[in-house]
């Protein structure tokens, strides 16, 4: 077992928990896990996550960017697993940000 193996797994529980048509940051997620600045692993650990029942399309970077698509088969898989539900994505960007954000640490209660 890795080190990480701890960490990464209570990445998914969070990411299992963004209602659909929401999306959240790496650094959120990092934030609400009491890692602030660690958003990178959160990274990586999504980059693990499509074998493990994990909506990973649901998580973006802070300005809304799919900058994790290149891990989804085929080349729009990201946007379209967003588009179905509801979110408008242009030049792989979300739009209306503000609108989809889920921020773990005001709608989770630890």
């Amino acid at each position: 077992m890795k080190s990480n193996d701890g960490f990464f797994e209570r990445v998914y529980e969070v990411v299992r928990l963004i209602p659909e048509g929401r999306v959240t940051s790496y650094g959120a997620i990092a934030n609400y896990l009491g890692t602030k600045g660690s958003a990178r692993m959160v990274g990586w650990a999504m980059n693990s996550s499509h074998t493990k029942g994990v909506p990973a399309h649901r998580v973006v970077n802070r300005k809304g960017l799919l900058t994790g698509k290149h891990h989804f088969q085929g080349t729009n898989l990201m946007q379209q697993l967003l588009e179905n539900e509801g979110v408008v994505v242009i030049d792989n960007q979300i739009q209306n940000l503000e609108n989809h954000f889920w921020d773990p640490s005001v709608e989770l209660t630890r």
